[in-house]
């Protein structure tokens, strides 16, 4: 968490952990999910998971540790997949980071009409003012919300955008994980 701020919450801290992990494996990565786990929590209930994951006693304890999952299944789409997890109780929130090209506003008006997922994909692949992002969105069961947003071209952790609403249909999505 080198360039992650102390002032920051919980959340907004283990958003940022994920997002200089996951940037550290470069780009064109597959979409990765993470349980977010109290690290206190972890210390008392899982000793050798916590020493294994560098938490040692006197380190902060107050938080929120990232636990990345199994890969995701390659062809089935993100959201198919999302609606068949369901979270133990120990686990307070989640988070996915998964890459995307976007178009700004002003390119809207161009997208064509009718075309089918696929085309659509490739027509925004192509277009002149798209822009590559990874995308890191997570929730906790509370309902606390909070992402990060990293283009690629200002691959950089000081311009990293954060924010609870900037991805809001990914948050909704890996909210309703912990819908039983």
């Amino acid at each position: 968490m080198s360039n992650t701020p102390m002032a920051a919450s919980p959340l907004t801290r283990a958003v940022l952990e994920i997002d200089e992990y996951v940037s550290g494996l470069g780009w064109d990565q597959p979409a990765r999910l993470f349980a977010l786990v109290d690290t206190a929590r972890l210390r008392a209930q899982e000793p050798a998971l916590a020493a294994q994951l560098g938490l040692e006693a006197g380190s902060e304890s107050a938080g929120l540790t990232p636990i990345e999952q199994d890969e995701l299944p390659s062809g089935k789409p993100l959201d198919e997949f999302l609606g068949t997890i369901a979270w133990p109780d120990a686990v307070a929130g989640c988070a996915l980071s998964v890459e995307r090209m976007m178009l700004p506003p002003s390119a809207e008006a161009q997208v064509p009409q009718n075309l089918s997922e696929a085309k659509l994909a490739k027509w925004v692949a192509e277009h002149p003012e798209r822009q590559e992002v990874r995308m890191t969105v997570a929730v906790l069961r509370d309902g606390g919300r909070e992402s990060a947003l990293r283009l690629r071209e200002k691959d950089s952790p000081t311009e990293v955008l954060t924010g609870p609403d900037l991805v809001p249909g990914l948050a909704q999505a890996l909210a309703a994980t912990f819908e039983a």
